[in-house]
């Protein structure tokens, strides 16, 4: 499968990109500083660009059989519309390349999965995650109503542990506490439901 990488430069966006090439998949990944991919330079197509510009998401998306987005804000706060913009970007440019499926990392919290967090998780996402996470609604929104085969991921709080391949995956589980789950984990996941058809049209909430 020909896939096209958003956030190949952040640590989810690695792990798939890596697990991409372990299994046959041919990549290309758009980054906005190709210097930051290091030594996967050689092995995967570069697209130099932005993932909030259409112009440059279609682009990097001619000739593609699907999309990933790890796309992330670090450990910065600020939403500055990242989610949302991008998604318009690539909801548009789906249409212009012809490309159809799209799995897309959200977070647990976001939308309606907000109702089966625990109550600790509940005063974070109203505090300290309140911008980004009304940003990452927009976003899952649009990609909802665009008629992309799409697949959005919830993973709970990130870590940089290694795959433990023993995870939880369903449209909803409820939570207790502040679980978290590996981003090796969240990527296997990704990379799974990409050629998986089962997940379509389908919320993943993903968890230790």
């Amino acid at each position: 499968m020909k896939i096209l990488v958003l956030g190949g430069t952040g640590p989810t966006g690695r792990h798939v990109i890596d697990l991409c090439l372990r299994n046959g998949d041919s990549v290309t990944a758009l980054v906005r500083d190709p210097e930051r991919i290091g030594h996967l330079s050689d092995r995967i197509a570069i697209v130099q660009g932005d993932a909030t510009s259409m112009q440059n998401v279609a682009r990097a998306m001619q000739g593609q059989d699907a999309v990933i987005s790890t796309l992330g804000r670090g450990n910065s706060l600020a939403a500055d519309r990242l989610f949302s913009r991008a998604a318009a970007a690539v909801t548009g440019a789906a249409g212009q390349a012809h490309v159809s499926r799209l799995v897309w990392m959200s977070s647990f919290g976001v939308g309606e999965s907000f109702g089966a967090a625990s109550f600790v998780q509940k005063f974070l996402f109203r505090t300290l995650l309140r911008r980004i996470y009304a940003d990452k609604a927009v976003a899952d929104a649009a990609i909802r109503a665009s008629g992309l085969d799409w697949t959005l991921v919830y993973p709970v709080a990130l870590t940089n542990g290694g795959a433990k391949g023993a995870y939880r995956v369903a449209d909803r589980i409820e939570m207790k506490g502040l679980p978290s789950i590996s981003r090796a984990d969240v990527a296997a996941f990704m990379h799974q439901a990409v050629h998986d058809s089962g997940w379509i049209g389908r919320d993943a909430v993903i968890a230790d």
